[in-house]
């Protein structure tokens, strides 16, 4: 079974480029168009109505564009509006969520830290995959300020130490041996994460698992492409700049508003 078209990935801004990146190097055949709603970033402080309808909005954009399956590479759009987005449109979703289960059913300690944003944690969806795990103590946290200070391309600046410092030790002092990063952006960060958490404490995001599911899906039900390589193009709907910089010139960003 083969399929042409392009999958289809959008996030609230430029942090869903590490999911890309992860099927993108899975799968670096198939043609890839990546979403950036930068100008209504972050998702995480809005309601879930204005969730859905966003997320709505980029898939009208992305069905637009013939995309074959769709990858909600947001935690938040995820935890809020993917139930909704596969009742009202007939392609393939892929999603992304906090890892809690490797974390918990790994942890020597039983307690694990998550941090997320705020419409995530919130999310019923978040609230019944912890409820599976009554024996480990989820320690949550929300990111309050990394996502602006990302796409504000704030990534290294004093401020981000002071605020990923406020929110790691108290994970650190309750004895986390496992952190799950439960936003696309908080990859971006690990670096600086390394440099305050303790060497012996895993850290844990989905982008793998789901280029991992991507190909599932395109094997079992979509198909893959018969393209021996394909460009990505990204379309960001703010100054460009930022998502250009992360991607490191390598690909073509287009400004578009949508």
């Amino acid at each position: 079974m083969t399929n042409d078209n392009p999958i289809g990935v959008f996030d609230s801004g430029i942090g869903g480029t590490s999911i890309w990146s992860a099927i993108h190097n899975l799968l670096p055949n198939e043609k890839t168009i990546y979403l950036a709603d930068s100008k209504n970033a972050p998702y995480g402080q809005k309601t879930k109505e204005q969730i859905v309808a966003l997320s709505k909005k980029n898939v009208d954009f992305l069905l637009d564009m013939k995309c074959k399956l769709i990858v909600v590479a947001c935690n938040t759009a995820t935890t809020n509006a993917i139930r909704e987005l596969r009742n009202d449109y007939d392609i393939p979703f892929i999603g992304i969520e906090p890892a809690i289960k490797p974390a918990a059913n790994n942890s020597k300690t039983q307690v694990i830290g998550i941090l997320a944003t705020k419409g995530t944690l919130n999310s019923e969806l978040f609230n019944k995959t912890a409820e599976m795990f009554q024996n480990t103590t989820i320690i949550e946290q929300v990111g309050y300020g990394l996502v602006q200070l990302i796409e504000d391309g704030n990534l290294y600046s004093p401020e981000m130490t002071q605020l990923l410092e406020s929110y790691l030790q108290p994970m650190i002092d309750a004895n986390i041996d496992y952190l799950v990063l439960g936003c696309s952006h908080y990859p971006y960060l690990i670096p600086q994460i390394k440099k305050i958490l303790p060497e012996h404490i895993q850290i844990i995001d989905s982008g793998e698992a789901v280029a991992r599911q991507t190909q599932n899906i395109l094997r079992d039900k979509v198909g893959f492409t018969k393209a021996q390589k394909s460009e990505p193009i990204f379309y960001v709907n703010s100054n460009p700049v930022v998502l250009d910089s992360i991607l490191e010139h390598k690909y073509n960003v287009v400004q578009k508003d949508f």
